[in-house]
């Protein structure tokens, strides 16, 4: 006896389903595993890219784009914003952490106050 064509595809989509709440079961343990090391790494990334990124583009007056070359491996998710006005750069890592460091007269660039 031959399954229906209506039959094949409810059997596919009930796989697709279970494959999908597989991969979220996989993802959510794996956050669950390395989200305090993804903190903390993205808490010193931003922290250093933001510090570094003022003083590049404040202190040695090069351009933003510039100053992003100076990023060290492993920051590549690490983006950087300029707010001229208020001589600042924030450095952020999406959806984790975001920091901002600014020029400050007699102390060069110091971090904003956060809480580690």
């Amino acid at each position: 006896m031959a399954k229906s064509a209506a039959a094949i595809r409810r059997k596919r989509g009930r796989r697709r389903w279970w494959l999908l709440a597989a991969v979220a079961v996989l993802i959510a343990v794996m956050l669950f595993a390395w989200g305090g090391a993804i903190r903390g790494y993205a808490s010193a990334g931003t922290a250093y890219g933001a510090r570094v990124a003022c003083s590049c583009r404040f202190v040695a007056g090069r351009s933003l784009a510039d100053c992003a070359k100076d990023k060290v491996a492993g920051m590549e998710l690490i983006r950087l914003t300029e707010h001229a006005e208020a001589k600042s750069v924030t450095a952020s890592f999406p959806l984790v952490r975001a920091d901002t460091a600014r020029l400050r007269p007699g102390y060069g660039c110091v971090l904003d106050r956060w809480e580690g």
